[in-house]
């Protein structure tokens, strides 16, 4: 976990360094009392650095004293905090943390004659010191306490190629706009008061810009040589690419990018697909394989885990890209008009997972847009009464959109993964975080059997984020008091969907997964159970403070 502490230092000199070059004010930085260690943490305080715990739901006079920051706010002085309250292991966005966000809005309630802004900030890298510690942590092992031996025992990592870290500003959010539109006026709470609870307006606000936020960063993302390469070849079977071939795919991503870009902020790179090659040998994360009919290039040694992470940081880009293809191509000919009904249906689940800012109401548009595009590089083709259709099946085009279809697969799997074992449980058996914990075990065996180990099917936080759609949408109905989940007929209807975008073969093997007997359930959530206890117990004998961290 040092790994993570010269990670986030690095980060906040970057975003600090970016401030003063620009000759802006240099901002106040929010940081995790996790990173207040010896030697770093004086010095990142120097930085103007201010520690908070993770973690202080509940204690009304830490969140009192934290809320004293509006007098930074009254004074002007720009703040910088990290909406998702922690790093992503995944390299998928979070869901926002609102902490920090409320006690902005609140600020500002109390006095509001100077604007609040907020800027949404990308931050990507090429390569990560920490991505071991990720993955592992995704399969369920304990988070590692900061040390100062730790640290000192990082050096010889910083030695290594790194890359470029890729800095980008998306459009600038008003807090005045949101307050007009949820009818909040200014100046509505005590001036001299910090317990003044915000009122459901208030609060739907805050709530309302928190995916703003997300959705912002996610428009203003960079997709760098090594996320495109990542998608590219971890969606080629087995890894790997004759290298001709991963040429054409790369250009032909970045084609789809810049034709009908995700949004203005979005920066795509304008290396050459060689030079993208070229550069992912030299970062060690792919390799060539000389061959006299062709070189092929693949994912290096252990590299396809940690690849996945690049991947998930572009993979919003080319989510409908990828899903409409694989409409197309799982069933060789579909009509446009049930396209877009399974398109309607399933869009808000991606949404919410990927933070996709393309409103439900003008989703038909959207879809219409992105098929144009495809049809445009020759990827489907449409024939009469609007029907698409696959390309010659020995055509370049067809294996072009093989693999593009393949990246929205893992999100479609592990939803109907999730509905498989929902339906064969039956309503009213099991609790949200009962669902989440046997979803990410299951995961895990089904990564480890079939998936290459790709944290992508244990990411506890994806199980979550699909189960409060599904319950936002009305599909789940939770218990206040027991949080059992009940559910209606309408569960399989969209596990139906399934069968259009998921081979049959896929969809047997999800559901065997999820089939479990009550002594297989009562076991594995009998075993959770002990090892939270443990995780909670060492904690709370080696460091106090880690328990937050824990319960965050």
């Amino acid at each position: 976990m040092c790994l993570v502490i010269v990670a986030m230092s690095i980060i906040y000199c970057y975003l600090t360094s970016s401030h003063y070059k620009r000759g802006l004010s240099i901002p106040y930085v929010a940081a995790g009392d996790n990173l207040d260690v010896p030697v770093l943490g004086p010095l990142l305080r120097g930085a103007v650095a201010f520690y908070i715990r993770r973690s202080f739901r509940g204690n009304a006079l830490y969140t009192a004293v934290l809320r004293d920051m509006h007098t930074l706010i009254t004074r002007n002085t720009p703040i910088e905090y990290f909406i998702e309250g922690g790093r992503s292991r995944s390299g998928r966005l979070l869901p926002p943390k609102m902490g920090m966000l409320a006690m902005t809005v609140h600020s500002q309630l109390r006095h509001s004659e100077k604007p609040v802004v907020f800027i949404p900030t990308y931050i990507g890298y090429e390569r990560i010191m920490e991505g071991g510690t990720y993955v592992g942590e995704l399969k369920g092992k304990p988070k590692e306490s900061e040390s100062l031996l730790g640290l000192l025992k990082v050096g010889r990592k910083i030695e290594r190629i790194f890359g470029n870290v890729h800095l980008s500003f998306g459009t600038p959010l008003h807090l005045s706009d949101f307050m007009t539109k949820f009818d909040v006026p200014a100046n509505s709470l005590p001036t001299d008061r910090t317990d003044t609870p915000l009122d459901d307006k208030a609060s739907a606000m805050v709530d309302n810009i928190g995916v703003k936020i997300m959705q912002h960063i996610n428009k203003a993302a960079v997709v760098t040589p090594v996320s495109l390469l990542s998608l590219v070849l971890l969606s080629a079977p087995k890894a790997a690419l004759d290298e001709e071939i991963c040429r054409e795919q790369i250009a032909l991503y970045q084609g789809l990018a810049q034709q009908l870009s995700y949004s203005d902020d979005t920066v795509i790179t304008d290396m050459s697909p060689q030079q993208i090659i070229d550069y992912g040998i030299k970062l060690k994360l792919i390799e060539r394989t000389p061959h006299i009919l062709g070189d092929i290039i693949q994912i290096a040694g252990k590299q396809a885990a940690l690849l996945s992470y690049f991947r998930n940081n572009i993979l919003h880009v080319f989510i409908l890209l990828s899903f409409l293809s694989a409409l197309v191509a799982r069933n060789g000919r579909i009509e446009r008009s049930r396209l877009d009904n399974i398109a309607k249906q399933l869009y808000p689940f991606l949404q919410s997972e990927l933070f996709l800012y393309y409103p439900a109401h003008g989703l038909a548009d959207t879809l219409n847009k992105k098929v144009d595009s495809l049809l445009s590089h020759g990827l489907i083709v449409e024939l009469s009464d609007g029907v698409l259709s696959v390309p010659e099946s020995n055509s370049k085009c067809y294996q072009q959109l093989q693999v593009l279809a393949t990246p929205v697969g893992q999100s479609l799997e592990r939803y109907f993964m999730t509905l498989a074992l929902l339906a064969q449980q039956g309503s009213g058996n099991l609790t949200e975080s009962e669902v989440v914990d046997l979803c990410h075990l299951l995961g895990q065996r089904l990564s480890v059997l079939y998936a290459d180990d790709i944290p992508d099917f244990f990411d506890r936080a994806l199980f979550t984020s699909f189960i409060s759609a599904l319950t936002r949408l009305d599909y789940l109905q939770k218990d206040d008091e027991t949080g059992v989940l009940t559910f209606d007929h309408r569960i399989n209807d969209i596990a139906r969907h399934a069968k259009y975008v998921l081979t049959p073969d896929m969809m047997q093997i999800l559901q065997q997964v999820a089939s479990l007997d009550e002594e297989e359930i009562t076991h594995a959530i009998t075993e959770i159970s002990n090892k939270s206890s443990v995780n909670l117990a060492v904690s709370v004998n080696l460091q106090p403070a880690i328990i937050f961290n824990e319960l965050n």
